[in-house]
């Protein structure tokens, strides 16, 4: 929520004046109300983009930082400065739209921590047959996004912009509180755990984490390695095409779709509540084909891949041709349903590289600090192209640069991916399509690790 209420609230901190959104923000004050098309469409641009440069730089902070405290640690503390940043967004607002780009970047800083954390959690406490369906949890951040537009409309039309920020970084502290008290880095530090599932757990991750000693993450190896540059790169495209929903939906839902702000808010947000549902039907899905041997690992992730990024590149560049808002609607929900079959793809193909604890947080480091360049590579893109909002001429260019970005990077990955245990994850025996599926069998009851 705390990443994504910019995204809506900008629309009343910064002005157009030839907007097709002509509302009242109960009084509230811009932070920037002059200026030509071009400028205004820059400075929104800068300021959505700026949470992510900094997002990107943390990432190997993230995994060095993981490997050094734990990921309850780093998450916990992370998650609580991104939320005082919120709170304070409106008092650098009312100082000057640079303000805003430096906290925000504050915050993406603060917040890219986050990723190599949890990755590094996933080695010890979920077996391989249920990382798939594990994975579709980090979608949470969907329901936050479905949650937050809606949240936004109402709060912009009924209170002002500025409790936009108070109320998700009082929900983000909130949030922080109940970590301190429920997450633990591994099954054997949790208090509450059962003694049944802590036997089922060790037995069936033993195999992929070296929980004896404490060894040195080959940083080298990682850089050098073709499978993690082809989940680095594959993501990127990815995430270019998401950010293109998540950053400009509601601009182009706003100004070329017409709607109203609360309209809009719900539009906006429901694709994202449904692509967690999808999202846990493509992770069981995928559970179940490496299971029951229909397909070795391997396949599974390039399978999901593949559903996440041509399906939707495909789709995004047909909605700038589609006229009817009745079939848009629907062709814009099924794009973003299907790029959340990543998390049964290359996302989960992280952990399959290097289950060990460290490895894993750096591994991930490493693929985020490619692929979340796109996070603000995307709203600028978007920003130099769209310089008249309600131009669908000019959309349609922007979602033609996404349908090309998203399948070709998608190639990388059909070439050089792959879900073998890399020789540089320490001592660790490899996996191979005769040990995919062997499992010891799970307990009948099973409390939450977290």
């Amino acid at each position: 929520m705390m990443r994504n209420d910019m995204n809506f609230a900008l629309v009343a901190m910064i002005s157009n004046r030839n907007s097709t959104q002509n509302q009242s923000f109960n009084g509230s004050q811009t932070i920037l109300s002059s200026g030509n098309e071009d400028q205004i469409s820059i400075v929104k641009s800068v300021i959505i983009s700026s949470f992510y440069w900094c997002y990107v730089l943390s990432q190997v902070v993230g995994g060095v930082a993981t490997e050094l405290f734990g990921t309850k640690c780093v998450f916990g503390w992370s998650q609580l400065a991104t939320a005082l940043c919120s709170i304070l967004m409106p008092l650098a607002a009312r100082i000057h739209y640079i303000a805003v780009i430096v906290l925000r970047s504050l915050q993406g800083f603060a917040s890219g921590l986050t990723w190599p954390a949890m990755y590094a959690i996933v080695g010890y406490w979920i077996p391989l047959t249920e990382r798939s369906r594990f994975m579709s949890s980090f979608q949470g951040f969907s329901i936050g996004i479905g949650l937050t537009y809606p949240l936004c409309g109402f709060i912009l039309s009924e209170y002002g912009w500025p409790y936009v920020f108070y109320t998700t970084g009082t929900l983000g502290i909130g949030w922080c509180t109940l970590w301190y008290f429920l997450a633990f880095n591994t099954p054997q530090e949790h208090p509450r755990i059962a003694e049944e599932e802590l036997h089922y757990i060790e037995l069936n991750v033993s195999k992929e984490i070296n929980n004896a000693t404490k060894v040195k993450v080959p940083w080298l190896q990682i850089f050098s390695s073709l499978p993690a540059w082809a989940i680095a790169i594959t993501t990127f495209g990815r995430i270019f095409v998401h950010y293109i929903f998540i950053v400009n939906g509601p601009t182009f839902m706003g100004n070329v779709l017409k709607f109203n702000f609360e309209t809009n808010g719900f539009i906006s947000g429901m694709p994202f509540i449904c692509s967690y549902i999808s999202s846990v039907f493509f992770c069981y899905i995928a559970d179940k084909l490496i299971l029951h041997k229909i397909l070795n690992l391997t396949n599974v992730r390039k399978l999901f891949t593949a559903l996440s990024q041509i399906i939707p590149g495909i789709l995004i560049y047909c909605i700038g041709y589609i006229d009817s808002v009745h079939i848009l609607l629907p062709v814009w929900f099924m794009a973003v349903i299907f790029i959340t079959a990543s998390y049964a793809g290359a996302m989960a193909n992280i952990i399959d590289l290097a289950p060990n604890f460290g490895h894993s947080a750096a591994v991930l480091a490493f693929c985020q600090t490619i692929h979340m360049s796109a996070s603000f590579i995307s709203p600028l893109t978007a920003g130099f192209i769209v310089t008249r909002e309600d131009s669908i001429d000019q959309w349609r260019s922007v979602f033609g640069v996404a349908a090309i970005i998203s399948i070709f990077t998608y190639l990388v990955y059909q070439i050089f991916g792959t879900a073998e245990i890399q020789s540089w994850n320490k001592e660790l025996p490899t996996h191979d399509d005769a040990d995919e599926g062997k499992i010891l069998s799970k307990p009948k009851e099973v409390i939450g690790v977290v």
